[in-house]
């Protein structure tokens, strides 16, 4: 009995090799996007509950794109969300500021998006940012909406996306 030999092409060896040796010389690039997310308690958000986030920012010369990400169900009952943003850099002075957060068009329809009745928004609240000083940066949220506790919001976050140059 005779062994046939299986002959692979010489090309397609060099091909995979060169590939190999290229995909170890890429620059590995840090990660540069920041997103945290807290759940609200019982989905039914509290004056009192101010989640807060925690942000190392390396890069001074770069801009970031800010943006607060929210989940609720499909019976919250406002077209938008009022927040309290509190934002500051170690060592320095808060810094408070409200924003309106539109959830729905005016037919009604939500603006982010859905699976069923739960639905995530990515509403940016600052865009083209930048940090003055390399270190830790500290933002908190506080619903500021006129009805206390708001139901049906199930989670907030923080996303701050470093914007290509």
């Amino acid at each position: 009995m005779q062994k046939k030999l299986v002959y692979i092409p010489v090309i397609l060896v060099l091909t995979a090799v060169w590939l190999l040796t290229l995909s170890g010389c890429l620059p590995v690039h840090p990660l540069n996007t920041y997103e945290k997310h807290v759940s609200i308690p019982n989905y039914s958000w509290s004056y009192d509950f101010h989640p807060s986030f925690e942000v190392q920012i390396t890069d001074t010369a770069a801009r970031y794109n800010i943006l607060v990400t929210l989940r609720h169900t499909d019976a919250y009952a406002f077209s938008n969300l009022w927040l309290k943003v509190t934002s500051y850099y170690s060592g320095q002075r808060p810094h408070d500021r409200r924003v309106e957060l539109p959830l729905a068009d005016k037919q009604g329809r939500w603006l982010g998006s859905g699976m069923d009745d739960i639905f995530d928004h990515r509403i940016p609240i600052q865009q083209n940012a930048r940090f003055d000083k390399p270190g830790i940066y500290h933002f908190s949220f506080q619903q500021d909406m006129r009805i206390n506790p708001l139901p049906h919001m199930m989670s907030v976050g923080l996303r701050i996306e470093k914007i290509s140059r």
